[in-house]
């Protein structure tokens, strides 16, 4: 059949009418008029990604939006089955919408709702499925425990220290650093593998200087995991030997990998070697794709974005240094989820009309096509004798009313699927005319000009035009008619002057309507103005006769050197041409007569050339006084349009100093009426000027002038002119969001001024959701500069878009801005390490807090020095947020220091963490770092032997003293020593050191460290003899003499014995 296509478009309003073999689809204008009166089945408008996976911490938003006329209905599935949203007071649906909404505000197990979920939007022509959502809740799991021992490795080797990070969902980032947050510095030689391990080519001396630890970033939670440290050690040689390279990964000479179209292929070879390798890439037989390959990793990883089947083949890495080169191949097949050729696209038919739907996709392997109706098999679906059925096409014969239903293309191979709705709608409309009626179309005289009478209707409606109500349609070579109704007049003669009808016409009925039609006179010049010579000072008149067409309003204006020319004192502007008086030098140049309607004009051109006189004549406005100018005056408002209007004026008397500059001021009546605003300026040789304008504004304008001395009075205002409105063409300006409260954000913004609102009911759409996150955006509409959104997590980046609208629409979609919520209190400081380097200084050192909860301000010291209960004044020190390292100068060496540290934001201080520089166990001998984790003394092997060991010895000889007193039976020692002890007054020192002759060793005495014992009292028995024994008579008792001891070197040497006491150093220790 010959394909017959009608494009119609009034207004922007575009439908199209097609027939292509046994295909007659109609698309329904945008007209909302007609689209809310026509039924349409449901169609999906919006739904959630299929791989949907949310934020354990949030409510969970399922979204599911549909059009239709009726409006539809919504309903879910879950894992295949029927979803009971009312079953479930978590659970709701947005109004007007299908969007799911899972609210954990009162508890609940975000866990308890994954699965598989499918909408269905239905109304009493068909039903539209949306995509299966797989809803998964995204997971950080622990890094699970594990002890790494001290890897031993020779210099030169390779090694690969494992990540293997906890899986995630999705999946984390990993790096490396060191246990002290450092970054690993990678190069060719060190780098991080795909897979998150960190390879070694070859290991040197300097990596044994800081330890390695695997880190994992999590999307969601936005934490960071870091595992146990690996610690090297690394045994030297007297030399490396140098070694050809080796593949670390992959392994072996080859290796095959599999990638789907469209996304990126990564291709990845880590060697090892001394010197380490170097990596080049190539395929065989053929070049690298160089227009989307990108070397990465230190040329180690091979990138090739949106792969196609032509990337497939054998891609070989080389890895070499000076002792040789090996390589390793990788054997690419590409492989292809469904993509679409053919897309299924909504079908309008007529009653008794032909039609087809086509669903063709593509896919590695070939995806099997699978057809459904109203979200049911087709197979399955109630007969329909007008429907049939062929593979990837759906026929349709002489299709009836109560036909219409939505119908799924699913495509589908092990690699992924697509569904695509289309929906079979059958319409009996009778014809209508969608342009105004009754136009008035005016158009010059021998000018080209067009009818327009946009229509629609089902059947499609045949379309002719008649004149003046003749019963023929027109016709002849004069005449043109579109594929879209419009009827063209190739050349408008007086004789087609008339009332042109458009008549559509289809079996349910027609519709009519006029367009009259107007020949014009064009605009001519009939004498124009000629090129002269004159003299300064003489009068000079430039013509400018018009002929025009009585019915259209003319205007007249000059320019000078194709500028707007200032009418001045010294011209005169008439009816048909220009008079200069007293013509200057300044007047010399191109004088152009533009006259204009508002469909033609015609212009004129001649230059003025000034001579010079010999002999000026004296100016006598040199000795005139200057003042500010007259004001101008009758303002007159021309050339009318939506978005310009011409003002004109006329000049006031410069008062003897010429007019520089010409200020217009406007002021509207609906926002700020009374105040009048600077619109534009011009120079003072102009008394015109196009002025551009905004919509919906009630402008009314003057003018100033300016000379010299100043500015005039204002002149009076000019008649009033009220644009039509429009859609705002901009958003507003300084858009920021930053909390107020701990759990706010406070969004603000400049306003409009009155210029660009555009219309009226201004208001502003204010959009928001959490960065990085694929929740849907929340919205509010208000009327003020602000609004405030509650209940946010604590200081998280959010997307804000404010966009501005009226009742004529919408402004462009805004950019998106990045606010932040509010702060709150940080946490304490990571980690907190104190070192004594000597007894002068002590270094302090933290780590940033791990939770900041807003911006870091700084971080607050206090600190004061104690010695047992004695404590010092408190000091203070302050920091910025990028210092975390503080020296100290003790003021003594004894004391030691009790140090409170917070981290600080915007909203105040943190709680502190509060450690102790440590008490030197030996002032000679500088202490190690103390940090949070220090280790208890008293859990220590050494020290625990040490005090078995002690307490041991003082058994053995608190045994071998009970034995030696048994032996030597009792003695009154003490009462005879009371007894001296009242008749001797020279003794002065109170202490006594008693011994017997079997030396016993008393009870309560101390062993020192050299096995000598010492006594709790140094009173001596011996001391009391004479030539140094004591003497006993046959009961035992004492019979020498008291003498005291007064040797003051083993006093001394007494005391020395007592400080190498271990006794006496467990009880320091303690």
């Amino acid at each position: 059949m010959v394909m017959q296509q009608y494009l119609l478009t009034y207004t922007g309003v575009v439908f199209a009418l097609y027939l292509h073999h046994i295909i007659r689809a109609i698309e329904v204008p945008l007209d909302p008029n007609i689209q809310n009166e026509l039924p349409q089945p449901p169609t999906i408008t919006k739904q959630s990604v299929k791989d949907y996976i949310v934020d354990p911490r949030d409510n969970i938003f399922i979204d599911c939006e549909a059009k239709g006329n009726p409006i539809p209905t919504f309903s879910w599935t879950r894992n295949g089955k029927f979803f009971n949203v009312a079953k479930d007071p978590k659970v709701s649906m947005q109004r007007r919408s299908g969007t799911l909404v899972i609210d954990f505000r009162g508890g609940g197990r975000p866990e308890d709702y994954e699965g598989e979920y499918q909408c269905s939007a239905r109304n009493e022509y068909g039903t539209a499925l949306s995509s299966k959502i797989l809803l998964q809740v995204s997971r950080s799991p622990l890094w699970p425990k594990e002890h790494l021992d001290l890897v031993e490795i020779d210099e030169g080797s390779p090694l690969t220290l494992k990540c293997n990070p906890p899986p995630g969902l999705p999946p984390p980032v990993v790096f490396w650093m060191s246990s002290s947050m450092e970054p690993i510095h990678q190069d060719k030689r060190v780098s991080q593998g795909q897979n998150g391990d960190l390879y070694f080519s070859n290991v040197m001396l300097q990596d044994a200087q800081t330890d390695y630890s695997c880190n994992a970033r999590f999307h969601f939670t936005h934490t960071i995991q870091q595992k146990n440290p690996y610690t090297l050690k690394i045994q030297t040689t007297r030399g490396v030997m140098e070694t050809t390279p080796s593949f670390m990964y992959p392994y072996g000479t080859s290796s095959n990998q599999i990638v789907l179209r469209g996304v990126d292929l990564l291709l990845e070879c880590i060697a090892s070697g001394v010197p380490a390798p170097d990596i080049m890439w190539h395929k065989k037989g053929g070049e690298l794709p160089t227009d989307k390959t990108k070397l990465e990793n230190f040329n180690k990883a091979l990138r090739i974005t949106n792969v196609s089947e032509e990337d497939s083949g054998e891609y070989f890495c080389l890895a070499s240094n000076k002792m040789g080169s090996i390589r390793h191949t990788i054997s690419v097949r590409v492989k292809a989820a469904p993509y679409w050729l053919d897309e299924p696209q909504n079908l309008i038919l007529a009653p008794a009309e032909d039609g087809r739907l086509v669903c063709r996709a593509n896919g590695n392997p070939k995806p099997t096509i699978q057809w459904l109706v109203n979200g049911e098999p087709i197979e399955s679906a109630p007969p329909n004798p007008s429907r049939e059925v062929a593979g990837d096409t759906i026929v349709f014969r002489d299709t009836q009313i109560g036909s219409s239903a939505v119908y799924q293309c699913n495509a589908s191979n092990e690699h992924g699927y697509l569904l695509a709705n289309a929906f079979v709608s059958v319409l009996d409309v009778p014809p209508r005319i969608l342009s105004p009626r009754n136009q008035l179309i005016k158009v010059i005289q021998y000018n080209r000009t067009r009818l327009d009478c946009p229509f629609f209707g089902s059947p499609i409606p045949t379309l002719r035009w008649f004149k003046n109500g003749q019963g023929s349609a027109l016709d002849g070579e004069n005449y043109q008619r579109h594929e879209n109704g419009s009827l063209e007049i190739n050349m408008a003669r007086k004789e087609d002057q008339g009332i042109y009808t458009c008549v559509a016409t289809n079996i349910l009925g027609k519709a009519e309507n006029q367009v009259r039609l107007e020949i014009k006179d064009p605009t001519r010049i009939v004498r124009g103005p000629e090129d002269l010579t004159v003299k300064r000072g003489s009068l000079v008149r430039l013509d400018c006769r018009i002929k025009h067409d009585s019915t259209l309003k003319l205007t007249v204006t000059w320019l000078k050197d194709d500028t707007p020319l200032y009418i001045g004192n010294r011209m005169k502007k008439e009816d048909d041409g220009l008079i200069i008086y007293g013509v200057a030098e300044k007047d010399q140049g191109d004088y152009t007569c533009v006259a204009s309607t508002e469909l033609d004009k015609d212009s004129a051109k001649a230059f003025l050339t000034v001579l010079a006189v010999v002999s000026a004549p004296t100016n006598r406005m040199t000795a005139l006084p200057k003042e500010r100018p007259e004001r101008p005056r009758d303002l007159e408002l021309t050339d009318l349009a939506e978005r310009s209007v011409r003002l004109t004026w006329i000049p006031g008397d410069d008062n003897n100093s010429p007019i520089t500059d010409y200020v217009v001021q406007f002021e509207e009546d609906k926002f700020q009426p009374g105040l009048w605003h600077n619109h534009s300026r011009y120079p003072g040789s102009v008394n015109s000027a196009v002025l551009r304008l905004s919509p919906y504004v009630n402008y009314q304008f003057r003018v100033i002038a300016v000379n010299e001395v100043g500015s005039s009075l204002p002149s009076l205002p000019s008649e009033r002119y009220h644009t039509i409105g429009a859609s705002p063409e901009i958003n507003p300006t300084g858009v920021q969001g930053a909390g107020t409260q701990k759990n706010n954000m406070e969004i603000t913004w400049t306003p409009l001024n009155a210029t660009q609102a555009y219309g009226p009911n201004l208001r502003y759409i204010v959009k928001w959701r959490q960065r990085d996150t694929r929740e849907s955006w929340s919205n509010e509409t208000v009327r003020t500069t602000r609004h405030v959104v509650w209940n946010t997590p604590i200081y998280v980046p959010y997307e804000i878009k404010v966009q501005a609208e009226n009742d004529f629409g919408r402004a462009p979609e805004p950019d998106i801005i990045i606010g932040y919520s509010g702060e709150d209190l940080p946490s304490v400081p990571r980690y907190f390490r104190i070192r004594q380097p000597n007894l002068e200084t002590i270094t302090l050192e933290w780590g940033h807090p791990e939770h900041p909860n807003g911006i870091l301000t700084g971080y607050n010291l206090r600190y004061q020095a104690f010695n047992g209960t004695k404590t010092g004044r408190t000091l203070v020190e302050t920091f910025s947020p990028n210092q975390t390292r503080f020296t100290l100068q003790r003021t003594d060496p004894i004391s030691r220091y009790r140090f409170f540290l917070r981290a600080r934001t915007q909203v105040g201080d943190g709680e502190s963490i509060v450690e102790e520089s440590p008490a030197p166990l030996n002032e000679a001998t500088p202490t190690p770092a103390y940090t949070k984790n220090h280790v208890d003394i008293a859990t220590q092997g050494w020290f625990i032997g040490l005090m078995c060991a002690i307490a041991l010895l003082v058994l053995i000889l608190l045994i071998v003293c009970f034995i030696k007193r048994s032996r030597g039976g009792k003695y009154p020692v003490r009462e005879k020593v009371e007894v001296l002890d009242h008749e001797d007054h020279k003794v002065d020192d109170p202490s006594f050191d008693y011994s017997d002759e079997d030396n016993k060793e008393p009870p309560g005495s101390h062993t020192s460290l050299d096995g000598t014992i010492k006594q709790e009292s140094d009173d001596s028995l011996v001391d009391y003899g004479e030539g140094g024994e004591g003497q006993f008579n046959e009961d035992g008792s004492f019979i020498g003499q008291y003498t005291v001891k007064k040797d003051k070197e083993e006093t001394e040497g007494n005391e020395s014995s007592e400080a190498t006491s271990p006794v006496n150093a467990i009880y320091s220790l303690a």
